[in-house]
């Protein structure tokens, strides 16, 4: 029997090939060789890579038997994601192969920053003795503000504890349950850059996370804090910290990543209280040797039809064809659901019943997840990461399942309840010979609705003239409404309408259309590919 072809194009390690087994016809080619790599992807069935091959819809297209791509690291800038998915091709990397090293490379920056080591190194070296001259602080008793308690930022709290700090963090996916385990107190952004002494940044770089801490931030900070960025460049505004190092507005700042790499602002280098390292989170032989491992076992399993836990653009694995309809369902209800949520939420059920109930049905549970983070966490949320990305958060999810379904053959609903008590509910099904995607209940109301791109959702004490009154207003805005449900438990009480409209309302016409009706909440969902 042929033994499936794994092609390695840059060095991994030795482990990295013990982890792969005797299974598989293990080869190797210079990825950087363009006209080499094309000619050994004809036959391969997996291409172990680092960051220096580009994977592109190229090298994809050469490669007709190609069943996964590897990349042995955290990134996947060189892999073109959406032509491996047109392609078929499963995607993985190794999310949380950098994760001690990233952590401790922020706590260096932060020692480092608290004693001028660079600068005092750099001094002796060029044969000075100025003790005096770098005088610096202790991190004990000092407050140290983490931005961001994933799994990064996690390790960076619990490694900060044996400093004798105090600990205060801004994460507003983060239950005050999950913090106080952590021994860290929550604050608002402004908040921790108005009572720290230090602070380090560890989330995603998003749309939402981009220039999240400018010069808004830096006027409340104290003239002595200390910021360090290991995670994404252009989370701290760069012209901001300059000109807030050069006025002295704080003390000093470390980035070991950019905005652009390597980095082109000039105005920014020229600070003589910044220290900087090249992008090196991830460059310690433990994370690369890590990284090599995870991606091998995951080839294994890609290449033994398993479910492969680091897949970023495909569920992955053996699923029912009964059941993989119904994942893309999930994901977008998981995405209804976070935008029904008022706060961070703690409790998070999962419920399949009717039919599907006799079926393996674990990947409906992650595909909730991957949509409830789909819009507030990162890029890309894989169905490994979004279980980890729920514990780290304090979020409790439950699987449960019943044969029992009285309206359809299958529902799938999604209920919980947020930190501060409120409930909330959405649920759907496939209907008819095409699985249409419907939703048949929002809220505890009965609805049938399609799922679509751009919802809005709201209650509001049933009385005549309503259903005119935010029609016309959203006429007016030029938004056009596709479908409508409204739904009631009694006449003249509250009632509930949900609307699929064909573009996103502005939050001024939607606030316009809350105070006209009187709505007692308003929700607009957008959803996301």
């Amino acid at each position: 029997m042929t033994k499936p072809i794994v092609l390695l194009a840059e060095q991994l390690s030795p482990a990295t090939v013990d982890a792969l087994g005797p299974d598989f016809d293990v080869r190797e080619v210079d990825g950087t060789d363009r006209p080499a790599l094309l000619a050994a992807l004809a036959d391969a069935d997996a291409l172990l890579v680092r960051s220096a091959t580009k994977v592109d819809a190229e090298a994809i297209a050469a490669a007709p038997r190609l069943q996964v791509v590897a990349r042995a690291g955290v990134g996947l800038d060189n892999v073109d994601l959406p032509a491996a998915t047109k392609a078929g091709v499963m995607v993985v990397n190794a999310p949380t192969s950098n994760i001690v090293s990233a952590a401790e490379l922020a706590i260096g920056h932060l020692l480092a920053l608290a004693r001028h080591l660079p600068d005092a190194h750099a001094s002796l070296k060029a044969g000075e003795w100025k003790r005096s001259r770098f005088t610096g602080v202790e991190l004990y008793d000092k407050t140290v503000g983490i931005v961001g308690l994933g799994r990064i930022g996690t390790l960076v709290a619990q490694r900060l504890a044996a400093f004798g700090v105090t600990l205060v963090a801004y994460d507003p996916y983060v239950t005050p349950a999950r913090a106080q385990q952590l021994g860290v107190g929550l604050l608002s952004l402004d908040d921790l850059m108005r009572q720290a002494d230090f602070v380090t940044v560890h989330i995603p770089k998003t749309p939402e996370t981009t220039s999240l801490i400018g010069a808004e931030q830096f006027a409340v900070a104290k003239p002595s804090l200390r910021i360090v960025n290991a995670s994404r460049g252009g989370i701290i505004d760069e012209d901001a910290l300059a000109r807030a190092l050069a006025e002295g507005r704080i003390a000093g700042a470390a980035l070991d990543v950019f905005v652009q790499e390597p980095p082109a602002n000039a105005a920014l280098l020229a600070q003589p209280t910044l220290q900087v390292t090249p992008h090196l989170g991830a460059s310690t032989d433990e994370a690369q040797e890590k990284a090599g491992v995870a991606v091998a076992r995951s080839v294994r399993l890609a290449l033994g039809g398993e479910l492969v836990p680091d897949a970023v653009n495909v569920a992955g694995g053996v699923i029912d064809p009964y059941v993989r309809p119904g994942i893309p369902l999930v994901e977008k209800l998981g995405q209804v659901f976070a935008g029904l949520a008022d706060g961070p939420v703690a409790t998070l059920d999962v419920e399949v019943r009717g039919e599907l109930a006799g079926y393996d049905v674990s990947v409906l549970k992650l595909a909730a997840l991957k949509g409830f983070f789909a819009s507030g966490v990162s890029d890309h949320v894989s169905y490994v990461n979004a279980p980890l990305l729920a514990e780290e958060r304090g979020l409790q999810v439950r699987l449960i399942t019943d044969p029992v379904s009285t309206d359809y053959r299958n529902v799938i609903a999604l209920r919980g309840a947020t930190t501060t008590g409120s409930t909330h509910s959405v649920a759907g099904t496939l209907t008819g010979p095409k699985q249409v995607e419907r939703i048949t209940e929002v809220e505890g109301y009965e609805v049938d609705v399609a799922v679509a791109p751009h919802l809005v959702v709201f209650t509001y004490t049933d009385r005549p003239g309503i259903v005119a009154q935010y029609g016309a207003l959203l006429g007016e805005a030029g938004i056009n409404i596709a479908a409508m449900q409204i739904a009631r438990r009694a006449a003249g009480g509250e009632a509930l309408s949900v609307l699929t409209i064909d573009s996103p309302a502005a939050p001024e016409v939607l606030q316009e259309v809350s105070r006209r009706i009187e709505a007692t909440s308003l929700k607009a969902i957008d959803l996301v590919d």
